[in-house]
């Protein structure tokens, strides 16, 4: 989908950092646009702004793609305005005076084309294309997998297992402060990938085992069969009667409930191959409600210790087979970097988990490098436009860009087709 137009690249000599990238994402139901200095010693947001939808597909039970479009082209507009206006105000602050009165324009123009839904690519496509013409920047194609996985990147995100702790996962936290002694996790100052790494990328659309062994070296190991984790949740949280989107209900709810409450299978998780398949678990979540639960309609009510017991135990399940695939995974590939990201890396329970098995890996086998644990912060978890820039950035620096009259979307991008 890329071209190398190395004539066009350049780097504005007004801006105060190595590249300044400004990042558009509209692939579902968010807007987000942001404008991040780049560099290889970290990357910083100056601005950024985002549009959600949530309110509007609630009444759905889910995104209704024409109602995404028509939004993101009302909003996607002055989300630009806004992020250019409030980042010249921040460069300029922090400037000198051969950057007062000029106009601050990004180095590179980053875009979600896919996958997503078409609707929604179509608009982010179009803005990003009509200002790399008329401001004559470069632009970049995003995968949007591939902007989720930079999202660990995302300013000081970077966690490395330190020492092993003894007890459950529930200890297994992000540090208050750089100075948390207490803490498993030592927070490091450059959030930048050690490969080869190994990536999880888990969201409403998308459920990827993915082996990284540099930036834009992609290989998939293992995808979704069928339904992704994160649609499996808002699917089942629906039946519950539970606001959109439901996955973040479950896992408020199953906070106070029992893991081992209901014996929901593991799909697949037995299996040698690292693929992944969510429908049957939904379906015996259907099941198991049909016979125990009141119903009226096609909404099923529990007693609020039965229904902590369900969201424990269906949630739990979900976690099993994503860290049981991703460790059979790192068993093979043997990586330095272990990725968890997309919308359900904001899960309490897999984040945790899966750390907690690094960790003892880690202490286990001992004198072997430890694994680095990378994951977004729950905010950059879901769908912004600073992991776009992000991913963007790795592209522009090797010159790989596409024309602005070349651009085109593809709703069903495969991240190893860059």
């Amino acid at each position: 989908m890329a071209c190398k137009l190395t004539d066009r690249f350049h780097v504005s000599p007004y801006t105060l950092h190595n590249m300044l990238v400004l990042g558009i994402e509209s692939s579902c139901d968010d807007t987000s646009v942001a404008l991040v200095d780049c560099s290889d010693r970290g990357h910083v947001i100056i601005a950024e702004k985002m549009a959600s939808q949530i309110d509007i597909h609630t009444k759905y039970g889910g995104v209704v793609p024409e109602i995404a479009g028509r939004m993101h082209a009302e909003k996607i507009v002055p989300l630009i305005e806004e992020v250019m206006n409030e980042g010249n105000k921040e460069i300029k602050k922090q400037g000198n005076s051969e950057t007062v009165d000029k106009l601050i324009h990004p180095d590179v123009i980053a875009v979600t084309a896919g996958p997503g839904l078409i609707t929604g690519l179509i608009v982010g496509v179009e803005a990003a294309r009509t200002l790399s013409y008329a401001w004559n920047i470069p632009l970049i194609a995003v995968n949007h997998i591939e902007g989720h996985i930079h999202s660990v990147e995302i300013s000081n995100n970077k966690f490395q297992i330190s020492s092993f702790q003894s007890g459950n996962a529930n200890k297994i936290q992000n540090p208050k402060s750089k100075n948390d002694s207490s803490a498993p996790y030592s927070l490091l100052p450059t959030p930048l990938i050690d490969f080869p790494a190994l990536c999880l990328v888990v969201s409403g659309g998308h459920t990827e085992l993915i082996s990284m062994k540099d930036h834009g070296d992609y290989k998939i190991l293992g995808s979704t069969k069928d339904d992704a984790a994160g649609e499996c949740f808002d699917k089942v949280a629906k039946l519950l009667g539970l606001p959109y989107p439901g996955g973040p209900q479950i896992s408020r709810l199953a906070m106070s409930g029992r893991t081992d409450a209901i014996n929901f299978p593991r799909p697949m998780l037995k299996e040698k191959n690292f693929d992944f398949s969510f429908a049957g678990l939904k379906t015996a979540a259907l099941y198991w409600l049909r016979d125990n639960a009141q119903t009226d309609s096609s909404t099923y009510h529990l007693p609020p210790t039965g229904l902590a017991d369900f969201c424990a135990s269906f949630e739990q399940a979900i976690v099993d087979v994503l860290v049981g695939k991703a460790l059979r995974a790192a068993e093979e590939i043997k990586p330095k970097t272990i990725i968890l990201a997309g919308g359900v890396a904001a899960n309490k329970k897999l984040r945790e988990t899966l750390g907690a098995h690094i960790q003892y890996r880690n202490s286990d086998e001992q004198p072997f490098a430890p694994i680095i644990y990378l994951l977004p912060t729950t905010s950059y978890a879901m769908d912004n436009g600073a992991m776009i820039a992000v991913a963007g950035y790795y592209h522009a620096i090797k010159k790989e860009f596409t024309d602005w009259d070349k651009i085109t979307v593809d709703p069903n991008w495969k991240i190893e087709k860059l």
